[in-house]
């Protein structure tokens, strides 16, 4: 809470970051029932944009029409939204002294930049005379929030598990709300939204991809599966129906609160719900993860698999990237996430595994590759997903276990109805021979109209071979 001092000064600066919504916002209603006056900012981050090689970045157009939605409502509300462009190291600061709030208040972020940015900011402010507040908000729980008996954190998700459910309580998902007539803006700023162009961007395919920006978009796809997430348990691991929520890049964004989430999940409380709630664990655990061990943004969790030689070889990594490995339900899940940006998880676990464990190639090569194509990417998340597939996470697939991509196939798209979507040269083969298409003989390839090594690549590794040769390494680590 603010002292009587702060409480007399009455006007704060909220800055946008992993929370673009109005609704259920933890530190924007935090400031709208503290302040006055409540300025709005949202910073495009060049510290961050810079490093983004393909210019038609899907997340770049999210964020930028969940912005323009965003801006839309804080108006109609009596607001707006500053929206600037470059680095919030020193724009944050500058625009908080221009604006003589005497406070600038956001919501947490875990990840080491985010840590580092924010602690600039903070000094910076301190220097005007500023106060700076954070508050939780994409989390239930975090940092030191569960920890075990010997007040350490958690390293295995589900003993972290039991306890985040044992200490769940109303307070931890209430909803956060706040009066808008304190929603301000000053003459004395442009709040022109730049153009996609003008920030070195162009449109992608979001829109044929169906993928709509913003709290109405989220909440459009949350009333579309509240009344599948009964059948959640059994159906998410199947990329070939509607299973999942295709929420997570929403989520990722913060156009809808995660307590939103949680709130629906238990309000349903029966099998499928209670799946879908463990996933909401999974991101908390994760974020914890990056938090307490930070050094897993740049190595292996377990530090003495940081020692694990690799072959590297590029022209398989090259294949991998292509969908071009020869093995269809890898080749399908890669070339999903290269043409919309989203990949099932069962797919990534199987892609992952694939990568590391037939074609012998550093996780962290697949993590940065996942990194450039997700929609959703979150550090957190993608780091553990690759760490656990690597086996040198915290909570880490067991190294000898490795999964069979033409068992993964057959048990999880049986049809081969997903396959058939994302490699169409495939889509005269029946479910018996869509699988392992290598095996085919040579008069059925011409009977389907595949002929291997010509419309479909042969198989660039032996998966059995493969997997000797990953124990054996792991085994000599």
């Amino acid at each position: 809470m603010l002292n009587s001092d702060q409480q007399s000064n009455k006007k704060a600066l909220f800055w946008f970051r992993r929370d673009l919504r109005i609704h259920d916002n933890h530190g924007l209603s935090f400031a709208l029932n503290q302040f006055e006056s409540v300025f709005c900012v949202f910073v495009f981050d060049r510290n961050i944009l810079n490093q983004l090689k393909n210019k038609q970045d899907r997340r770049v157009e999210f964020i930028w029409r969940s912005i323009e939605l965003l801006k839309q409502s804080l108006i109609k509300k009596g607001g707006d939204l500053i929206v600037l462009d470059g680095s919030p190291h020193s724009l944050i600061p500058d625009l908080a002294n221009q604006l003589n709030v005497q406070t600038v208040i956001t919501n947490h972020d875990y990840e080491p930049y985010a840590r580092s940015r924010d602690a600039e900011v903070e000094t910076q402010l301190k220097e005007f005379g500023i106060q700076f507040l954070t508050f939780k908000d994409q989390a239930i729980f975090e940092k030191n929030e569960i920890l075990t008996a010997q007040n350490k954190p958690y390293t295995v998700f589900t003993p972290y598990k039991n306890n985040w459910l044992k200490q769940l309580s109303f307070e931890h998902y209430a909803y956060f709300d706040g009066p808008s007539q304190h929603l301000a803006k000053s003459s004395a700023f442009d709040y022109s939204l730049p153009s996609l162009t003008d920030l070195g961007f162009a449109e992608t395919n979001l829109t044929a991809l169906k993928i709509n920006a913003g709290e109405e978009g989220a909440q459009a796809l949350l009333n579309e599966f509240m009344p599948r997430m009964s059948f959640y348990h059994e159906r998410r691991d199947f990329p070939g129906i509607r299973g999942v929520s295709y929420l997570s890049i929403h989520l990722r964004f913060g156009t809808i609160s995660v307590r939103e989430l949680v709130r629906q999940a238990l309000q349903l409380n029966n099998k499928g719900s209670s799946t879908w709630l463990n996933e909401l664990i999974w991101r908390d655990f994760y974020f914890a993860i990056v938090w307490h061990f930070p050094h897993v943004a740049h190595g292996a969790f377990k530090k003495e698999w940081d020692s694990l030689m690799f072959d590297n070889n590029h022209q398989l990594f090259d294949a991998w990237c292509m969908g071009l490995t020869g093995y269809p339900i890898v080749d399908a899940a890669i070339r999903q996430l290269t043409q919309t940006g989203f990949m099932h998880n069962r797919l990534r676990m199987i892609s992952a595994s694939f990568l590391v464990k037939d074609l012998q190639i550093d996780w962290r090569w697949g993590e940065a590759f996942f990194s450039e194509h997700l929609n959703d990417f979150d550090l957190s998340a993608n780091n553990g997903g690759w760490q656990w597939s690597a086996s040198t996470g915290c909570d880490a697939q067991p190294w000898f276990r490795i999964f069979n991509p033409i068992t993964q196939s057959e048990k999880f798209d049986s049809e081969g109805s997903f396959i058939k979507r994302y490699c169409p040269e495939l889509k005269n083969l029946p479910p018996s021979k869509i699988h392992a298409p290598w095996l085919l003989s040579a008069l059925e390839q011409q009977q389907y109209n595949c002929v291997i090594g010509k419309d479909y690549p042969a198989p660039i590794v032996d998966h059995k071979i493969a997997r000797e040769k990953t124990l054996a390494r792991y085994k000599l680590n």
